[in-house]
């Protein structure tokens, strides 16, 4: 009805401006054609007041339909919501009759777990009372076993005349050798199998890599000898009340030492690089002729600028030799100051060598990391450049400097190694430690003061001493091979092998020694007799 009356609204609003227009329009003729615009006025409103009835009617036509449509949709809606409820119900109303019927199946299960509760309660002091019974027959049963076994035991013991005691400790006894001789058995078993593939191979590697080195050998001392042309050489040294050989003695740190030795004089100090400072400047002084204390400072400085130089030139050709590019420029040369280091009259600088050579040799063989191995055992004592200078062991200022000058950990790791300070968690490591120990341990590597290689000798020999059986015992080989002679009647073979390993964890306890020491047990049976 709205839309109806909107539609009138306007249809009245548009005959109204028409007559409005037609009025002015009107207005303007002639008063003789006022009749006319009057009628023709009429038959405009005429004209639309039928043609808004036309849309009234239409309009109310339309407003039935939608009202049929909305009523016909709203039945729909209704009858579907009925449908929707009747099946909500039906399905409340089945599961209603499945709870109902689980619970009169839970009632019952739990009537027959209260019947199966009292039947296990009945059962169980049943049980009870039979247990009670039976510990009663067993107490009574166990004593009078303990009394036929006591019996048992006397009869016995009168029969075979021993204690129950002595029994024991015989059975123990049979037990103990009879378990020791499978163990030995079972020890030589697996060291023949381990051996067999191991030592071949083993030597194989180190003779491939020992043989492939060759070294020269500095002996360890803190006297330097420097040759003169002329004994007469000897007062222009000393100079006028000593005053040059005070000069030289000031500006080198070296004593100089001059007796009555032809044609030398002795420059000591415990300070390699000092002493090599001392003799380069004295043979340059020599040479040059003018001798008086400024002119020997001037030269010790020239000539401690040029060695330290040539020292760095030295650490660039052992980088450059053993084909490593990349050291820090200070790490050479710390390396070069390792030529005038000694370490038991081994040069420290070769043995670096060796030691680089030897893991790279063996790695290669392995299959490790070659750059890793090579570089750690060229590096593996550089803190013996700084040793005498600061506080600490080599290990530990030579791990300050690898980390100080950018080493990877994986090469300060198997340079603090090599001496068992640290437990080896590469495969590297171990073999930095191996060639350490074949450079230091090969036959004339390093020197020992007689006293010293004596007293090791006799203590290695005396390690056998008070030790059952044994007759002889002879340390040979430098002391790399301990030899015992046991007697025969006294020691069999299976304690032989219980001897040599008990020797060797003696050995590794109370000695320290380079290298590994053999331990050879020999035991021999000799039958003689004599054709007459």
């Amino acid at each position: 009805m709205n839309v109806i009356a909107v539609v009138i609204g306007a249809l009245l609003a548009v005959a109204g401006l028409v007559f409005f227009v037609v009025a002015t329009k009107a207005r303007t003729k002639a008063s003789q054609a006022e009749a006319l615009a009057e009628l023709e006025a009429r038959k405009i409103i005429e004209t639309a007041r039928l043609s808004a009835e036309a849309q009234i009617k239409k309009a109310q036509a339309e407003a039935t339909q939608t009202d049929l449509e909305a009523k016909k949709r709203a039945l729909e809606a209704k009858e579907a919501v009925d449908a929707e409820l009747a099946r909500r119900r039906h399905e409340l109303t089945e599961l209603e009759k499945r709870l109902l019927t689980k619970d009169e199946s839970l009632e019952k299960k739990i009537a027959n777990l209260e019947k199966r509760d009292q039947d296990s309660e009945n059962r169980a002091a049943n049980l009870a009372k039979k247990e009670k019974r039976v510990e009663e027959i067993t107490e009574q049963a166990e004593a009078e076993a303990k009394a036929l076994v006591g019996e048992q035991r006397a009869k016995l013991e009168k029969i075979a005349q021993l204690t129950a005691e002595q029994a024991k400790r015989d059975l123990i006894r049979e037990l103990e050798n009879e378990a020791r001789l499978d163990a030995t058995a079972s020890v030589r078993r697996i060291e023949e199998e381990a051996v067999e593939g191991a030592n071949q191979k083993a030597k194989r590697l180190l003779s491939m890599t020992i043989q492939r080195m060759a070294s020269e050998h500095v002996v360890e001392n803190t006297v330097s000898v420097l040759d003169l042309p002329s004994d007469d050489m000897k007062g222009r040294i000393i100079g006028r009340e000593g005053r040059n050989i005070r000069a030289v003695e000031a500006a080198t740190g070296v004593d100089v030492i001059i007796d009555d030795t032809p044609g030398a004089i002795l420059l000591s100090s415990f300070d390699p690089i000092r002493r090599e400072v001392a003799r380069r400047a004295i043979e340059r002084l020599l040479t040059d002729g003018r001798i008086h204390p400024a002119r020997i400072e001037e030269v010790v400085e020239k000539v401690r600028s040029e060695l330290w130089e040539h020292l760095k030139q030295v650490g660039e050709a052992a980088a450059y030799e053993m084909g490593i590019a990349d050291l820090h420029p200070e790490l050479i040369k710390y390396l070069g100051r390792l030529k005038f280091r000694t370490s038991y009259g081994q040069n420290v600088l070769q043995h670096s060598f060796e030691v680089a050579w030897a893991a790279t040799h063996l790695a290669s063989e392995l299959g490790v990391n070659v750059a890793v191995t090579k570089r750690a055992g060229l590096l593996h004592d550089i803190g013996k450049a700084i040793d005498r200078e600061q506080e600490g062991t080599h290990l530990e200022l030579g791990r300050m400097l690898l980390k100080k000058f950018g080493e990877s950990e994986a090469v300060i790791h198997a340079m603090e190694c090599h001496h068992g300070d640290y437990e080896p968690r590469t495969i590297e490591a171990v073999l930095v430690t191996a060639a350490d120990a074949i450079s230091a341990a090969r036959p004339g590597a390093r020197r020992e003061i007689l006293e010293t290689y004596v007293k090791r000798m006799e203590k290695l020999e005396k390690m056998t001493e008070g030790m059952k059986g044994v007759e002889k015992t002879f340390a040979i080989q430098a002391g790399r091979e301990l030899r015992v002679i046991v007697d025969a009647k006294k020691i069999n073979d299976d304690d032989c092998l219980w001897m040599s390993k008990d020797l060797a964890k003696r050995i590794q306890a109370e000695l320290q020694y380079p290298g590994q020491i053999k331990i050879t047990v020999i035991r021999e049976t000799r039958a003689v007799d004599y054709a007459k």
